[in-house]
């Protein structure tokens, strides 16, 4: 059996495709020995490390927009959009007490410290505290305080987390990024899955509905906006306010964040991926699903099953299938890293 080391990346609702990595590694006799998760990527990867992936899968399976929305609980006047108390209340119904060091395998959770600028590692306490500071998105989530601490999403600084799986002596390093080039198509998955693509079928990347909860946040953020807005063109001359053109309407300040944060992570992952490359690379589009579709589970499971298949085949020299698509990026690269 092939021991892995696996860093699992930051990303949103996008991390559901890490379920499907998870799966597929076990199914062709990988065995994960150490593992390291950032943001949503801390969040799959301590429900597997703890032995409860299976059981949240099978919850984040059954989730609706409305269920989603009801567990997102939007507020005004806090650091951030969300509270997300009723979505931890739901893992620690997973998780309990368990703590990191009690798991059967090494375990990294990372976060941003705000104040001192840096990475934390969380290797030891209470996993569900690691996982909540870790799944801070910047102004969607709040961030938390924690031993003088004031902590962010892990993303900030290093959204595919492989320098803390340096120490390990795993026969490969697979790493999963969550940002990786946007595809003009939706790229086909293999032959049962639920969303096989129709042969010779390439339609254009689809404009996905959001979900309730977007659009109450759009609301906020569009007064929040409007507001700044009013306040500025008072100091604007005319001329210069007639220089700029008007934002697309469909753009809200929620899209906004969530395409900078997008942009900023693609940016900090090839930069930290080309001089630390793991053995496998395994890149799911950034503009796959919205950071917040976590409703859309069944679908990115079977994108992140598709995906990681093209990529051990790869890597044990297996003929890629029919039915691989010209703009579906490379999945393997060499090598492997430290901080």
């Amino acid at each position: 059996m092939t021991n892995v080391a696996l860093a699992l990346g930051s990303g949103g609702a996008r991390g559901w495709a890490h379920i499907g990595v998870l799966q597929v590694l076990s199914e062709r006799g990988y065995r994960v020995t150490s593992l390291a998760g950032t943001s949503v990527g801390s969040l799959v990867g301590g429900m597997y490390a703890a032995g409860h992936l299976d059981a949240f899968t099978e919850w984040v399976l059954t989730l609706s927009q409305r269920d989603v929305l009801r567990l997102f609980d939007v507020g005004l006047g806090i650091p951030g959009a969300m509270k997300l108390e009723r979505v931890m209340a739901k893992v620690n119904e997973f998780l309990g007490d368990v703590r990191i060091e009690e798991l059967p395998l090494p375990f990294t959770a990372v976060a941003t410290d705000l104040v001192a600028r840096r990475e934390v590692w969380f290797q030891e306490g209470p996993l569900n505290v690691a996982i909540r500071a870790s799944i801070a998105i910047p102004s969607v989530i709040t961030p938390i305080a924690f031993k003088g601490r004031l902590l962010v999403d892990g993303g900030v600084l290093n959204p595919v987390p492989l320098a803390p799986l340096n120490s390990s002596l795993a026969d490969v390093t697979v790493a999963v990024s969550l940002s990786g080039r946007t595809l003009t198509r939706p790229a086909p998955v293999l032959p049962g899955t639920d969303v096989e693509a129709e042969a010779g079928h390439e339609p254009e990347m689809p404009v996905r509905p959001q979900s309730e909860l977007v659009d109450r946040i759009r609301g906020i953020a569009a007064g929040v906006v409007e507001s700044g807005r009013n306040t500025i063109s008072r100091f604007l001359p005319d001329e210069v306010e007639r220089a700029f053109d008007d934002a697309p309407s469909a753009v809200s300040l929620l899209d906004v964040t969530t395409m900078s944060l997008d942009t900023v992570s693609s940016l900090i992952t090839r930069y930290r991926l080309a001089g630390s490359p793991p053995d496998v690379l395994i890149e799911l589009p950034a503009n796959t699903c919205g950071m917040l579709e976590f409703h859309r589970a069944a679908e990115l499971i079977a994108h992140g099953r598709r995906l990681t298949t093209v990529a051990l085949d790869a890597l044990e020299g297996v003929a890629p299938p029919a039915l691989a698509h010209p703009d579906v990026p490379p999945t393997s690269h060499d090598a492997g890293t430290s901080a």
